[in-house]
């Protein structure tokens, strides 16, 4: 198998594995064909205004000022005289959108779905505002447009500003609210001459929804703890107390407005979100008005955290709830169904209203719960074999039919609080049933995902020692041929039967997949029987000690790149150990001077996963002193190429080249500065930085391919470029990290120079003398040997290191969006998340070329150490399935699932960065007449 075909069946193999963590833990929690529960009692409001300050943490919103007076006047007062109020506990990821799906339709939706847009609702749902009579909103371009789309009919109304107006550099963000509270105050104003208007705004069941986003856009631009940020909470306050006094004189205070004001998420101290933290997942829940349970006061209040003291709130009553109860909470005040899919529970301490009302109300929330597990349970049955079907025990059929009965008995006689505590029960039940089906088939795709992963692996692992080692020796052809022709049919034969059970269960197109991927796996290793035996036979011959020793080096090695992914002090560890290497390796006697060079450079790359990757303040000068750094490295790099050839052997135009480069992280340094500078003084981010910016992203892939293939010119082009678009989107002091990442590199290739000398395999050419382009087969130069594992474990590391080294990429939060403020102020999630993500794929690139170039100078085929690498890698990713969990807090289950998308997504990246190591490496543009690629 040539290498663009195993390259192509790789990338095959991880997109299938990388897939069905999707299938497994990422499906959909949606399901259709409920019947919507109407309430038997009228409801004790007419309306509903639904208030979501997008971004507004509990804790900026309840705790009083550094005076002791309180930011919010009016809200406060509504708290200690005619509301309720408590804590609504979100779920991650603490974002926009799954936040608001979870106010106001009632269900946690799944993160696949969240990464599909944020406006485009990958699934249709019930809402609220769908079971509305009719619904208007003001808002956020972002938010308001999906809830319309889900709807069905033509009754969800909204107005949106200009998505421009999103802009994190705007001099005030609150105008966002404000631009809310006028289009609102204008709405009725001019309702009140419009017949049709008015007729439906004196219906009964609407929903008025305010989508406040200058919190969560000042939030990410002058942090939560910054005078914007705080204003604005004073500015939402301000602006609910005088929409709150249009409503009601507009429907001549009839006291039929309920009000609920909510947060979608919170916001942590360094203005990010996304995450568990519960800065971020604890969000303020004020209800007021028709149907809602006024301020009581208390003596004491049992509460783990110590928060009603610091928000000056012990004495009156706090009612927490999950952020999904609230959407059964708005249904109720309002007497529509609860939304089919809500898993939310009826807070009924919320309601001021008779018991029966309440018990009720409940009962239409169990039953509507209840409906979803009836069809999931349905659909279940229906795609498995009815022997093979196993019921979920604890709510059978008959008993689902008892809680029932026994509820409608219990209101009948008047025992509501006992039919609550019933209804209650039931709920609990269903929930655990519908998790109980909605994992059905977890196990089963679990074991299908790592069967077939596991063959994989051997089956590389078997490639690898078929072509460096004399392992295979040629059997009989009469038991070739025996053996050969039995195989096939085999396997055939299972295939078919695979396909056959999936066929009659109904199974998803998908299943195939999983199921039957694994057999050509498992085909392909059993294919080299005779691999494997001369194999194991080998194996006997090596020392037993020696063979466990390495074993046990290889296991811990691994072990150290795993908990790495928990603990980044770990990768400090390892690379302390690592500054070892020379001594162990007995190198030092070689060469004192690069060994000292690969100690000092590991030390220092050392320090940077011991720095905090969240809550760092912006630190420009930082940045600058990178900048700064760079110009040096590059000159005196730049001073040696110049010296080491004669007049007559320079190319001027390579070193035109190269300082335009440096001209350019000049440049980028000033733009940096400047529009630090321009945003801090509310200017917004100038024309020329933002062209300056995109420029230089763009350029950066095509520069240095301008350059001189020889190995360490091309490395300083690459450099160079890199390093440019890594200090436009650096904020402090990670800008440093690629600077010390390439020092260490540049030792990295020299020390392996010193190491093939070491073990008497003098290098084919000197550094400065080996040519990218030049094609030469070095697969035939030599065998793999046990220091090219190492090499491929050091790569690895440096990898995770990369990964890990300025941020955790587990967790959304410790990526500053500041970092691409360079580029663009305006909200864009796809294109921001873009942006971020090439400044995490920037030391990916430096590591890559440097291993790239290791390939090159230790005359080793590029295949073959990328074999090894994707051994390790493998390893690890199967290593983090086995950590995945659906249990414990959602945080950790959220962690679990993204240390494996992570690992695998970095398998996929480094197929697809070794391509564009080798172009950026050894191909060049000539511009010579006429632009051409030239590839030798």
């Amino acid at each position: 198998m040539n290498m663009l075909t195993f390259f192509a069946v790789g990338l095959m193999v991880h997109l299938v594995f990388f897939g069905s963590i999707f299938d497994i833990y990422f499906t959909s929690p949606l399901v259709h064909g409920m019947t919507p529960q109407q309430p038997r009692l009228p409801a004790p409001a007419k309306r509903l205004v639904l208030f979501v300050a997008d971004g507004l943490r509990a804790d900026s919103f309840y705790k009083p000022d550094a005076n002791g007076s309180t930011r919010t006047p009016y809200l406060r007062n509504v708290i200690e005289e005619k509301g309720s109020w408590g804590v609504s506990h979100t779920r991650v990821p603490t974002e926009s959108r799954p936040g608001h799906v979870a106010l106001i339709a009632g269900f946690y939706e799944d993160v696949s779905a969240v990464a599909k847009g944020w406006k485009e609702n990958p699934v249709e749902f019930d809402s609220v505002f769908n079971e509305s009579k009719y619904t208007w909103s003001w808002g956020s371009p972002d938010i308001l447009p999906m809830f319309a789309k889900g709807a069905s009919g033509d009754h969800v109304y909204t107005h949106t500003y200009p998505a421009e107006d999103e802009d994190f550099a705007a001099k005030d963000a609150s105008k966002l609210d404000t631009w809310v509270f006028d289009e609102v105050k204008n709405f009725f104003q001019s309702a009140k001459g419009n017949e049709t208007l008015l007729s439906q705004l004196h219906k009964e069941k609407i929903v008025f929804f305010l989508h406040l986003l200058g919190l969560d856009t000042n939030g990410h631009a002058h942090r939560p703890m910054s005078r914007d940020y705080l204003e604005n909470i004073k500015i939402v306050d301000d602006g609910i107390k005088e929409l709150v006094s249009v409503i009601e004189d507009f429907y001549g205070m009839d006291e039929k407005t309920a009000y609920v004001f909510t947060s979608d998420h919170g916001m942590t101290d360094w203005g990010s979100h996304g995450a568990g933290h519960p800065s971020e997942t604890l969000t303020p829940l004020v209800a007021w008005g028709a149907g809602v349970q006024q301020a009581e006061r208390v003596t004491a209040q049992n509460f783990e955290d110590n928060f009603l003291q610091e928000w000056k709130l012990e004495n009156f009553k706090r009612l927490d709830v999950n952020q999904a109860d609230v959407a059964p909470l708005m249904s109720s005040l309002i007497g529509v169904p609860i939304p089919l899919n809500s898993v939310g529970v009826l807070p009924v301490e919320y309601l001021n209203s008779s018991n029966h009302f309440k018990a009720e109300s409940m009962l239409a929330n169990a039953i509507q719960i209840l409906e979803q597990f009836k069809v999931k349970m349905a659909q279940k049955k229906a795609t498995t074999l009815s022997f093979l079907f196993t019921p979920f025990k604890l709510l059978p059929e008959s008993e689902q039919a008892d809680f029932i009965r026994r509820a409608r008995s219990l209101i009948q006689h008047g025992n509501y609080h006992q039919a609550i505590s019933v209804c209650r029960s039931l709920m609990s039940l269903a929930f655990e049933g519908l998790s109980y089906y909605h994992t059905y088939d977890r196990f089963f795709l679990g074991v299908s995902v790592v069967f077939g992963f596991v063959g994989w692996t051997a089956y590389v692992i078997l490639m690898i020692l078929k072509t460096h080692n004399s392992l295979h020796k040629p059997s009989t052809r009469k038991e070739k041929v025996s053996k050969d022709a039995l195989l096939p049919k085999v396997f055939v034969g299972i295939s078919l039967m695979i396909a056959f059970f999936l066929l009659i269960q109904a199974s998803p197109l998908t299943y195939y997949i999983y199921c039957l991927f694994p057999v050509p796996m498992w085909y392909a290793v059993c294919k080299e029987y005779r691999t494997c035996k001369e194999l194991l036979n080998s194996v006997k011959s090596y020392p037993l000690t020696q063979s466990i020793g390495l074993l046990v080096m290889f296991i811990v090695g691994i072990e150290l790149l795993v908990v790495s992914f928990f603990y980044r002090a770990m990768l400090t560890l390892g690379l302390i150990a690592l500054a070892g290497w020379p001594i162990v390796s007995k190198l030092w006697a070689q060469t004192k001077t690069r060994s000292v060079c690969w100690i000092v450079a590991c030390l220092f790359l050392a320090m940077f996963p011991l720095m905090p990757v969240v809550g760092r303040e912006p630190n420009i000068n930082l940045v600058t002193g990178a900048g700064l750094f760079s110009l040096i490295i590059s000159s005196f790099f730049l001073a040696s190429l110049w010296k080491a050839k004669s007049k007559t052997s320079r190319n001027w135009r390579d070193f035109e080249v190269y300082f335009f480069q440096m001209l350019n992280i000049v440049l980028c340094t000033f733009v940096v500065n400047s529009t630090h500078s321009s945003l801090s003084l509310k200017q917004g981010l100038p024309l020329f930085n933002q062209i300056v910016s995109w420029t230089t992203l763009a350029s950066s892939f095509v520069v240095p391919l301008l350059s001189s293939t020889l190995l360490l010119q091309r490395l300083l082009g690459i450099f160079l470029s890199l390093v440019s678009t890594y200090l436009l989107l650096s904020t402090g002091c990670e800008a440093l990290f690629p600077l010390v990442l390439s020092w260490l590199m540049f030792v990295w290739i020299n020390m392996e120079q010193e190491t093939m000398q070491f073990k008497g395999m003098s290098p084919r050419l000197k550094l400065s003398n080996i040519d990218f382009s030049e094609n030469i087969d070095i697969s035939k130069l030599r065998q793999l040997r046990l220091d090219d594992i190492r090499r491929s474990y050091f790569f690895v590391f440096f990898i995770v290191t990369a990964f890990f080294g300025t941020g955790n990429i587990a967790s959304i939060n410790s990526f500053d969006p500041a970092s691409v403020y360079c580029f663009l102020t305006v909200f864009n999630p796809f294109v921001m998340g873009a942006l971020m993500m090439w400044k995490i794929l920037i030391p990916f690139v430096i590591v890559m070329c440097t291993f790239e170039t290791i390939q090159v100078s230790t005359q080793l085929s590029s295949k073959s150490l990328f074999l090894i690498v994707l051994v390790i890698s493998d390893v690890m990713a199967l290593h983090f399935f086995f950590l995945v969990k659906d249990y414990g807090s959602w945080l950790d289950i959220g962690t679990s699932i993204s240390h494996y998308v992570i690992v695998m997504s970095m398998t996929i990246f480094l197929m697809f960065l070794s391509v564009l190591a080798q172009v950026l490496t050894s191909k060049r543009i000539l511009l010579g007449g006429k632009l051409k690629l030239h590839f030798v």
